[in-house]
């Protein structure tokens, strides 16, 4: 088991401490009497990790992620109990006429005290912390589990808890090689995500099987996905009728009357079930949900029922679907379509649309409609926001809905086509002068099977290049940029980096020569006012960071070796290959627009770079690095790169980032602007860059 424990624990960052009140927990005690708090099971097991007791560990974890579960089961048993026990009382006229109702409403929370409390004991027993919380919501608990499992030899176990994890997390990217470590080691591994949402487990099957025209297969889970999607939204509904976070103010100096209390609570139950919709098309880890979610339910469901032939269900989920989008021309059309094609056999006028989808618009609208009011009456800070949105920046990919083709071909034919995606912030060109007669184009977006991506050779020269490595071996630092860690993507591979500002102060200190080091300064500016030239950008493009990165293939440990020497990711958001999906928000670098990658030598094996599908499996092209030869692209979801493993040697390169907001321009660039600028006050020129106007294009 010692090989398998250096083998695997040097693969993960640690996660985030516990508060010191959470792991100031005792062991993991025995089961029994009411149900224990998550919180302290989560931080003993915690504690026997660190204490090498792994065996404890699992299982204590276990049981806080048990214990979770089965508050919230027995919340919702209890709730749904005393609902049906209890009815509210509707409110009478003249005095008393409040007292049946209040009456009611002390009843039922009598009810729920006596439900509740035999199981869970005292409520107080389980309000963890919101740290606590956040790390279940975050699947924390599964990272300590897959490596207290892989120290237990437990391999299948460890895979899935670090396949529960990456589904929340898939921006981390050690655990996606450790998958892949998983699958090579433990041979054939079916993964399962733990907590995964049946009703999002069956969306995104009955689309799989949409796309591959398989309509049968595709109804039978759009419909199961729709059912779940409705239960859940029941027991969302539910559960937001516990505890509320109060905003404004601190519970116990809370002083208000009887109706400001009970509305100022109720609007905040209010909001939480008002965004029920938001946290059921949400993905597990995420901020943002998936664009229009539970309308494309019936989108997809009416196109499939039209290929089966059951055109009353086709147009009972078209009508459905323009509950939401009533000016949804496309659906619109196959509406008629479907009226057209059933005309003769009954009144199409008979079809309504579902009366579910009818009752939760209803209740939705109404919902927003009171919020407003508060907001305008008692002083709340209220937006609503567009819970339906079709054209959102993060559109999932197979936002698509149907549209008829009036065309016979053989009989009555639908064609799928994608809905016009959003328009850029800023129109999209390439092709622009590259500014300096050395530089040589290569290949651009057509070639290279993408978007808004060049190829350029010739950017430095091979004595610049020399000069540039010798720079990098006089400053660069183990971990730099890296949060101090030597192997934050591989452990097969040592990194290591400069910024500018570093190698500046490091030439005017006089241990690197000053030509040397404004040489990184000069070459980073050439390439940001290529870059901002070739995209024939209508604004300035700042740099957002600019650093000198290494990384060295580690001898002893290229043997048998699989992973990447960087793992497939986009530069301003959140890659996630399951849903095909890539999440614009933190802790993704949302501000930068474009990055390039400007290489220094090619006395190495393997390394090349490589762009990607969103599956983060299909490669669109692979470049070799060599001195000189420079990669740019716009840094979004539409260009995913990685770099494939650096067997033997050094591959060197300045990496380059740029953002066209002002506001997020790098600090450190700054900085050294007014070094170069104090150098050349000094009389200490530019490095001979050939950069002067007179060899521009």
């Amino acid at each position: 088991m010692a090989s398998g424990s250096r083998l695997w624990g040097a693969l993960l960052l640690l996660p985030l401490l516990l508060p010191a009140a959470c792991r100031a927990g005792g062991g993991c005690s025995g089961e029994g009497g009411p149900l224990e708090p998550f919180d302290e099971l989560y931080a003993s097991g915690v504690e026997a990790y660190y204490s090498g007791d792994f065996a404890g560990a699992a299982r204590c974890l276990e049981r806080a992620l048990r214990s979770r579960r089965e508050l919230r089961d027995a919340r919702l048993r209890c709730r749904r109990r005393c609902r049906g026990q209890v009815r509210l009382e509707a409110l009478g006229p003249g005095a008393g006429g409040d007292l049946p109702f209040f009456g009611s409403v002390l009843r039922r929370a009598g009810c729920l005290r006596s439900c509740e409390e035999p199981r869970l004991g005292a409520a107080s027993r389980h309000r963890a912390a919101e740290e606590v919380r956040a790390d279940f919501q975050r699947r924390v608990p599964y990272s300590y589990l897959q490596r207290a499992y892989i120290q237990m030899n437990k391999l299948e176990e460890a895979a899935n808890a670090a396949h529960t994890f990456f589904m929340a997390n898939p921006e981390h990217m050690e655990i996606q090689q450790d998958i892949e470590n998983y699958k090579n080691t433990a041979g054939k591994v079916s993964l399962v995500d733990r907590e995964a949402r049946q009703h999002m487990e069956d969306y995104s099957a009955g689309v799989r099987h949409y796309d591959k025209e398989e309509y049968e297969l595709a109804i039978d889970l759009l419909e199961r996905a729709l059912r779940g999607y409705y239960s859940e939204d029941a027991d969302c509904q539910i559960m937001c009728e516990g505890p509320q976070k109060f905003e404004e103010h601190e519970y116990l100096e809370y002083k208000a009357g009887l109706y400001e209390a009970i509305a100022d609570h109720y609007m905040q139950v209010l909001a939480c079930k008002h965004d029920c919709v938001r946290e059921l098309a949400t993905r597990s880890g995420r901020i943002s949900p998936i664009e229009n979610f539970l309308p494309l339910h019936y989108d997809y469901l009416q196109f499939a029922y039209y290929r089966v032939g059951d055109y009353v269900k086709a147009l009972e989920c078209a009508k459905s679907y323009l509950l939401f989008h009533p000016d949804d021309e496309d659906v619109l059309e196959n509406a008629r379509y479907y009226e057209g094609l059933l005309e003769g056999t009954m009144d199409p006028d008979t079809i309504k649309p579902r009366k579910e989808a009818k009752m939760l618009l209803r209740r939705h609208k109404l919902e927003s409609h009171l919020l407003q009011v508060a907001a305008a009456g008692l002083g709340y800070t209220y937006t609503e926001p567009n819970y339906w949105n079709r054209y959102g920046a993060r559109q999932d990919e197979h936002s698509v809905p149907s549209s008829i083709s009036s065309e016979p071909e053989d009989g009555p034919r639908l064609s799928l086509a994608k809905k016009p995606m959003p328009k850029p912030d800023r129109e999209l060109k390439e092709g622009g002068p590259l500014l300096y007669s050395d530089v040589k184009f290569v290949y651009n977006s057509q070639q290279l099977n993408g978007t808004q991506r060049v190829l350029l050779d010739n950017v430095i020269s091979e004595e610049q290049c020399r000069e540039l490595h010798r720079v990098a071996s006089g400053i660069m630092l183990a971990g730099d940029g890296y949060r101090g860690k030597t192997s934050p993507h591989t452990p097969n591979e040592r990194f290591e980096g400069a910024t500018v500002l570093k190698a500046l102060k490091y030439g005017y200190e006089g241990r690197v020569p000053l030509k040397s080091a404004r040489l990184f300064y000069d070459i980073s500016e050439k390439a940001r006012r290529i870059v901002e030239s070739y995209f024939m950008l209508n604004s300035t493009l700042y740099f957002s960071y600019t650093h000198l990165v290494c990384r060295t293939a580690l001898s002893g440990q290229q043997e048998r070796r699989n992973d990447l020497s960087h793992p497939i990711h986009a530069d301003n958001c959140l890659l996630d290959p399951e849903a095909n999906e890539c999440w614009k928000e933190p802790p993704a670098y949302t501000f930068r627009d474009y990055s390039a990658l400007l290489y220094m030598n090619a006395d190495f094996e393997g390394g090349e770079f490589i762009f990607t599908e969103m599956d983060a499996k299909t490669v669109t092209a692979s470049i070799k690095p060599k001195c000189g030869r420079m990669i740019s692209f716009s840094s979004g979801g539409e260009n995913p790169h990685g770099v494939k493993a650096v067997t033997k040697g050094q591959r060197c390169a300045v990496a380059l980032w740029f953002t066209l907001d002002p506001l997020y321009r790098e600090l450190e660039r700054i900085q050294a602007d007014e070094v170069i600028a104090m150098l050349d006050q000094e009389h200490l020129g530019p490095s001979e860059m050939n950069i002067n106007p007179k060899d521009e294009l």
